[in-house]
């Protein structure tokens, strides 16, 4: 199989999360209950932190000084801006979040179900500018990127779309939109992810030259979400540990993930 083909297939992974995820709209008579929106949620948001540590700030440090360059300063300067980026992103774009009725961004007279969608587009971003990151070292050959390194953070942002993908589409059923209109969005909301990632690879050129940068732009990024968007979701309600016990899942399954395929 041609590194090209490896490639595609492992830019379409995360996309295939997102599509199964959002499947559970059909499949699922009622609802999304509390507990489960929260192990879900806290389910993608260890891993995105796990991905963010082992699959890009530590392979951006190791890049780094075998470029011969300070360690930390691309790690640093691209966490930072990848932060930076996304606070851009959510100050701009008019988006909902479904925990509330008070859009974000520019004002806007989009309908309710277009600005939860956009929010989850907005952050599904970083994820794809991720995979592309990986893989573009990968295509490279001598970015010390492996094909098993890259299909490891593929598969766990796919594992992390998942839940993803049913929190995006669960929200616009209860709005009185038909399930597979609901399917639908929900899963077109994850075609940012590969179009991020094909994009990144075909600046792959412009890409290895600053390789530790934009994976640590990825890592900040992702944070970001997790932070902004994700965290908080653990927290409405009711106080319960099932969002912390679904972040400590995330979290070790992702760690193993990426040691194991790495």
């Amino acid at each position: 199989m041609s590194k090209e083909l490896q490639t595609l297939i492992g830019v379409l992974i995360p996309f295939a999360g997102t599509t199964l995820g959002a499947s559970l709209v059909i499949l699922m008579k009622n609802e999304m209950s509390s507990n489960l929106r929260k192990v879900l949620a806290g389910f993608a948001s260890g891993v995105m932190i796990a991905a963010s540590i082992w699959s890009l700030l530590l392979p951006a440090i190791e890049k780094s000084t075998e470029m011969g360059k300070i360690p930390w300063l691309s790690a640093s300067l691209g966490f930072l801006f990848g932060i930076g980026f996304l606070l851009l992103l959510d100050s701009v774009i008019p988006h909902l979040h479904t925990e509330t009725d008070e859009p974000e961004g520019l004002p806007s007279s989009a309908r309710k179900n277009t600005m939860l969608l956009l929010a989850v587009t907005i952050h599904n971003i970083p994820e794809g500018m991720a995979v592309g990151v990986v893989f573009a070292g990968f295509l490279t050959g001598n970015s010390g990127i492996s094909l098993a390194a890259a299909l490891a953070l593929s598969i766990g942002i796919a594992i992390q779309n998942f839940p993803e993908g049913a929190i995006a589409s669960m929200p616009l059923k209860s709005k009185k939109t038909s399930k597979w209109k609901a399917f639908s969005l929900g899963t077109l909301s994850g075609i940012v992810e590969p179009i991020a990632a094909f994009i990144t690879i075909l600046l792959t050129s412009l890409v290895v030259p600053i390789l530790p940068f934009l994976l640590a732009f990825a890592a900040g990024a992702m944070i970001y979400v997790v932070v902004e968007e994700l965290i908080p979701e653990l927290q409405e309600g009711g106080h319960s540990n099932i969002g912390v016990i679904g972040v400590a899942f995330g979290f070790v399954i992702m760690m193993i993930l990426d040691v194991a395929l790495g």
